[in-house]
């Protein structure tokens, strides 16, 4: 691959501005740094990104950003490499790409080859710990502690005081839909930290891989209970979601589900927009048929300007939103940068790449 003429780079969707410290390490190539996301999902947008893609030969992305379907693909003549981060992305169609002699590529993320580019505090988190859940803790507690209410009401208004009433959880019951890792991290710091009964849900969950799930969380087997779909609708006082975006769970929670709910209930979602049906839920939350949501994710991200998320006007349930930051920690995001340099220096050189994807 090694050549005289510098190889065209276009980095995407680099929020923070730190994928050129990664890249810039690399010889022989020209980068062209493309912070804002454009919706491949729309004309104007798919048209935009082609235009503005198509000298490239080389783009690094970052998952679940923007999106690379057949119809872009077909309009990049130029493009060899296309570099996204972790080790799937559903926004790439991966034979469309292969078709068309694309190599995609992922990232594993773990321990940074070069720890000296890391402070202490930057470190990507150890394997045992996840920043997702982290995060579904912090949207979660934030909401039943009204600290998104109350903060900028003590900040603004001389008079704010208590003006309602905390979710305590201890002892309540928490329905995890899909008690895969993230799922089960959930639920091991429900029983851990707050005391908290767990049930869970998904389409092949049986009550021996909850017990096995259990049981790798370092909690005893009979811990977490396998329910069917209704029931943890009906019993759980917060239903936090943990799958896998797919044509088949797509919409899993639709205007049923959410009008099964308790009307004390909490529902966070910081896996994907997609797995709740937008329209029923901000029905819901208009009349007020739930306590609270939480939501880390979103059907078209970034969230558009006009976007009744955005907006909330007429919403009664409490709402609690944050930007997908869930995997969002500069650990992580520097790791996955630096997977990537090394993995177009890999292909510079000719040589056989990491998590090839297709």
């Amino acid at each position: 691959m090694a050549s005289q003429t510098p190889m065209s780079v276009a980095v995407l969707d680099d929020y923070q501005n730190i994928a050129l410290n990664h890249f810039s390490r690399l010889q022989n190539i020209k980068l062209d740094n493309f912070p804002s996301t454009l919706n491949a999902a729309v004309p104007e947008g798919l048209s935009a990104l082609a235009k503005q893609l198509q000298p490239y030969q080389v783009i690094s992305t970052m998952r679940e950003r923007t999106a690379f379907p057949a119809e872009l693909l077909q309009q990049l003549p130029n493009l060899k490499l296309l570099m996204t981060t972790g080790p799937r992305n559903a926004s790439i169609d991966l034979a469309a790409a292969s078709k068309r002699g694309v190599v995609v590529t992922g990232t594993a993320g773990g321990k940074p080859s070069r720890p000296e580019n890391y402070s202490t505090a930057d470190l990507p988190p150890p394997a045992s710990a996840d920043s997702t859940s982290q995060h579904a803790w912090a949207l979660l507690l934030s909401l039943c502690s009204r600290i998104p209410h109350d903060d900028p009401a003590l900040k603004t208004d001389p008079g704010a005081w208590q003006s309602g009433f905390s979710i305590p959880l201890g002892g309540k019951t928490l329905g995890v839909v899909g008690l895969g890792k993230l799922g089960a991290k959930m639920a091991r710091t429900a029983v851990l930290a707050f005391g908290m009964n767990v049930i869970a849900w998904s389409e092949n969950l049986t009550q021996e891989k909850a017990d096995a799930a259990a049981e790798s969380a370092g909690l005893a087997k009979g811990t977490f209970k396998a329910v069917g779909k209704e029931e943890l609708f009906r019993q759980a006082d917060v239903v936090s979601l943990h799958l896998v975006l797919s044509e088949r769970s797509r919409g899993v929670v639709g205007s049923r589900e959410l009008e099964m709910m308790k009307g004390s209930a909490v529902l966070v979602n910081t896996s994907r927009g997609g797995l709740i049906d937008e329209e029923a839920l901000l029905e819901t939350v208009k009349e007020g048929g739930i306590r609270g949501v939480a939501l880390d994710v979103f059907w078209t991200e970034p969230l558009p300007e006009g976007s009744a998320w955005r907006k909330r006007d007429g919403f009664k349930t409490e709402v609690v939103l944050s930007p997908h930051m869930g995997y969002t920690n500069a650990g992580t995001m520097n790791r996955w940068y630096e997977e990537q340099a090394e993995n177009l220096e890999r292909w510079l050189k000719g040589e056989e790449l990491k998590l090839k994807m297709n």
